[in-house]
């Protein structure tokens, strides 16, 4: 069976430094932060005080939510996903019908979804007040909750489901919505993830001692991926959608083409090989950055450009030496890379989506975001790069082919191949 080309129609984000697609192309291209001080963290006795949250005017609410749907609602990541996912269905110009679409399906991930209502749930049901819990507890509080919302609000009657793989969620639900297009069991995919925010999902990482506290009173410097200075990385939330679909369709449509899906690939690390729960096992990533380039059928040298998963850990120059060993190039040959996670810290199980967004704004656009707060660059990064490699102000550059990659928590790993569309 021949395989079908996939392409991106659509795109949706909702990010700590801007909320809908061309407000977040203006700001990831001035290297806006979105990372602020946050009282409540302070309050709580949080080490790290900061953090990136999206912010949501009332009209985007009354625009995606009925007033129904709004009545009690707390699940931040749902709100994300229901706005972004929302946003890239118009963006691709795709119709809600009355009938039901058996050629449309979603797979949108999340880490926790409604963990504020769970809060409100679990002291409800203490006070013997259950059936003060309303309607939407269950969708606001299940995993699935978010692709079951947009499934219903959009009328997909393809697989509609959620997957879930840390900060891997976002780049797999895209591989996993690739390769259902790919091999003909629908014509387009909603893929994307969301994550919640605030302390009851940040609690666990700030006592791992992860999160960097030195910079409570400086927020927009805190998130220093490939920095010297890196000590931890800014906890963040948010969501972002992408709409993928047979290139025969979008062409039949007459649709935008912002880029095309070539390939790529899912693995594990096993937590062997000094891999760990937090820790991934190198051998792991490079076959799963390898694997990727053969499924795309392209060579590492055809590579422009690789948006990293790069947290602002000690990881970070780990990283950087498995690319360069999966790819076989060093120095100057090296790819441009950057990590949007400068711009608005790390955003657990949205940053794949999040991250996938500005990826194809890139390819699409044709320019490279800055990496911002990295003054002085790790000298075990640029004992492996050439630091014209890792741009820290805006470079306006045609792109052809991209790699992003997300790393994720459980040694769980995922590499997406992008080009640039050729009629």
């Amino acid at each position: 069976m021949k395989r079908k080309r996939v392409v991106i129609t659509g795109m949706g984000v909702v990010a700590p430094n801007a909320t809908g697609l061309p407000q977040f192309e203006d700001a990831i291209k001035a290297g806006k932060s979105g990372i602020k001080f946050h009282q409540e963290l302070k309050d709580l006795k949080f080490s790290c005080q900061v953090g990136g949250v999206p912010k949501i005017p009332q009209e985007l609410l009354d625009k995606n939510f009925t007033a129904l749907e709004q009545r009690g609602l707390l699940a931040t990541g749902l709100i994300y996903g229901g706005i972004a996912g929302q946003e890239a269905w118009t963006d691709a110009k795709l119709s809600i019908k009355h009938e039901l679409d058996t050629d449309s399906g979603i797979i949108f991930g999340t880490g926790v979804l409604g963990v504020e209502k769970l809060r409100e749930a679990f002291n409800r049901i203490d006070d013997k007040q259950v059936r003060r819990l309303g309607s939407t507890s269950v969708l606001q509080t299940m995993a699935s909750g978010i692709s079951a919302f947009l499934g219903g609000r959009l009328g997909c009657g393809n697989q509609v489901t959620s997957n879930s793989s840390a900060c891997s969620t976002g780049t797999e639900a895209l591989l996993m919505g690739f390769e259902r297009i790919q091999f003909g069991k629908a014509k387009r995919m909603l893929v994307g993830s969301c994550s919640d925010s605030g302390p009851y999902v940040w609690g666990g990482f700030d006592a791992l001692r992860i999160l960097p506290h030195q910079h409570n009173a400086t927020p927009e410097s805190a998130s220093q991926p490939l920095s010297a200075a890196a000590a931890g990385f800014v906890p963040s939330s948010g969501a972002g959608a992408l709409v993928l679909e047979d290139l025969e369709s979008a062409l039949e449509r007459d649709a935008h083409i912002y880029a095309e899906v070539l390939g790529g690939h899912v693995n594990a690390g096993g937590q062997r090989e000094n891999g760990s729960m937090t820790a991934p096992n190198s051998t792991a990533v490079k076959s799963c950055i390898s694997q990727a380039l053969l499924d795309a059928g392209v060579n590492s040298e055809e590579i422009d450009l690789i948006n990293g998963h790069l947290t602002a850990t000690a990881m970070d120059s780990t990283e950087i030496e498995n690319w360069s060993q999966a790819l076989g190039l060093s120095g100057k040959e090296f790819p441009y890379i950057n990590s949007l996670k400068s711009h608005i810290g790390h955003a657990l199980a949205a940053a794949g989506s999040i991250e996938l967004v500005s990826s194809v704004l890139e390819l699409s656009r044709g320019f490279i975001f800055p990496n911002i707060n990295c003054d002085t660059i790790h000298p075990e990064v640029l004992k492996l790069i050439d630091e014209d490699k890792i741009p820290r102000r805006l470079v306006e550059k045609k792109l052809n082919l991209l790699a992003k990659a997300s790393f994720g928590f459980g040694d769980v790993n995922a590499c997406v191949i992008l080009k640039s569309y050729d009629k």
